[in-house]
């Protein structure tokens, strides 16, 4: 029995499909493959650099679908189908929207698929896959199974291992999808299956996907301290409220920690409010200013993650955000226009109020462009949302703004390491940013499916 795994690209520039020159080892997808009996041949190809092989002979075809690449999975799915070959699918998207996932393949699992997975693969060679698979969540993830990274060899991944300590967030954030997906719970990994899973691979560079990495702070500092003798640098995902607790981030950073993605979101507080950001609620004095300056102290990089088009933004409320990002000198910062995803709070919120753009499902809609507004904002129109959101990805982007960032001496600066990271990935993003905007979901048009 042969299985391929699929990862989606987002879509296409003009009639060609996107090459992320930025891309990582999809993860989820090495998991996948070690969870897949020894005598199953794996296969897994990636969209985002190179050509599928439709015709090369296969027995099943595994897809994981995301909201933003949603349409080219289904494209994907229907080229296989065509050809006799059952498709399954799972991912974030098919848990929040299981239901249209299921139109376009043979099998959909909800969840995280590992309580499922051999089931289906068995399943399958009796010729009894079920059309839908739906997995309890496992309260301690991925036991004594460490991902497969043969599969990515030759893809032109960047140099850092991707995986996994914990999955989901406590916390209720009215615009994510994760929340949703995980039902605001948090799991965390053994740590002695993590330490295994890093000395099973040659990096020292490694960067922990979960969505909010300290979100436990006991297991976070079992974790750390457990680190602390590898030697490694790590970069992951956390809370503004993890700079309450001293010991951790002492931990966090005798561990190997660079600095982390943090949902900063607004500098409004009436916006934060709104989106039910509690972990920066307690943000005092000037908005972040002691929290940033405790970043500082630690040394860590910040990657600072903004959401605009909240109903407390202005086009000069989002234009200072931007500001506020340069003129602290983060290392990375995104500027992501609040995106309606399925069945999250937010999406039923603008779905009341009739503020839905393209019908609702903008990832489906052929005229939807990468990084446009799918909301109807309170302060502005979706055009001007659309316009401010990329004037300032240019602007944070910009080789000014890169040159006058690089110059924060406490961490951009602190070790040659961490400046010649920043040197090294600020230009390949701006790019990216460049490169992004605008882009068509799918390969395939509406106009060329009618002909």
């Amino acid at each position: 029995m042969k299985l391929t795994l699929i990862k989606p690209n987002i879509g296409r520039r003009e009639h060609s499909l996107y090459v992320d020159e930025a891309r990582m080892e999809p993860l989820q997808l090495g998991i996948l493959a070690a969870l897949t009996p020894d005598d199953v041949e794996v296969v897994m190809y990636d969209d985002r650099m190179e050509q599928i092989p439709y015709d090369e002979p296969t027995d099943i075809v595994a897809i994981t679908v995301e909201t933003f690449t949603a349409r080219r999975a289904y494209e994907i799915s229907e080229e296989f189908r065509k050809r006799g070959v059952k498709t399954v699918m799972g991912g974030m998207h098919a848990m929040l929207i299981p239901d249209e996932v299921a139109e376009h393949c043979d099998c959909v699992i909800i969840g995280d698929a590992e309580p499922v997975w051999k089931e289906m693969i068995e399943d399958f060679r009796r010729g009894e896959l079920k059309p839908r698979y739906t997995a309890v969540q496992p309260t301690c993830p991925q036991i004594n199974v460490i991902t497969r990274r043969d599969i990515f060899e030759g893809k032109g991944y960047l140099p850092i291992t991707l995986l996994q300590f914990s999955r989901g967030c406590s916390h209720r954030c009215s615009f994510c999808a994760s929340s949703a997906y995980f039902k605001a719970h948090h799991y965390c990994r053994p740590v002695e299956d993590v330490i295994k899973e890093i000395k099973s691979q040659k990096r020292k560079l490694l960067f922990f996907v979960d969505d909010n990495i300290v979100c436990n702070r006991q297991r976070a500092k079992e974790l750390f301290r457990a680190l602390i003798p590898l030697k490694i640098h790590w970069v992951s995902q956390g809370s503004m409220d993890m700079l309450e607790n001293d010991e951790l981030m002492e931990l966090m950073v005798k561990s190997g920690c660079l600095g982390l993605v943090i949902g900063f979101e607004s500098i409004s507080p009436q916006c934060i409010s709104e989106m039910n950001k509690n972990t920066n609620k307690k943000a005092s004095g000037e908005m972040y200013a002691a929290e940033i300056e405790k970043l500082r102290k630690w040394g860590l990089q910040t990657w600072a993650a903004f959401t605009v088009g909240h109903d407390g933004d202005t086009y000069e409320s989002i234009k200072a955000t931007c500001d506020f990002a340069i003129k602290n000198k983060f290392t990375f910062a995104a500027f992501n226009i609040l995106m309606p995803y399925p069945n999250t709070p937010l999406y039923e919120k603008m779905e009341r109020e009739g503020r839905l753009l393209y019908g609702g499902k903008w990832w489906l809609d052929e005229s939807y462009r990468f990084n446009y507004a799918a909301i109807v904002p309170k302060n502005m129109t979706a055009d001007e949302l659309t316009e401010v959101s990329f004037d300032c990805r240019k602007r944070f982007n910009s080789p000014m703004s890169i040159f006058t960032r690089a110059f924060e001496f406490r961490t951009n600066m602190r070790t040659p390491y961490r400046f010649g990271t920043y040197l090294v990935y600020n230009p390949l993003f701006r790019k990216e940013v460049f490169k992004k905007q605008g882009m068509r979901f799918g390969l395939n048009s509406d106009e060329n499916k009618e002909k």
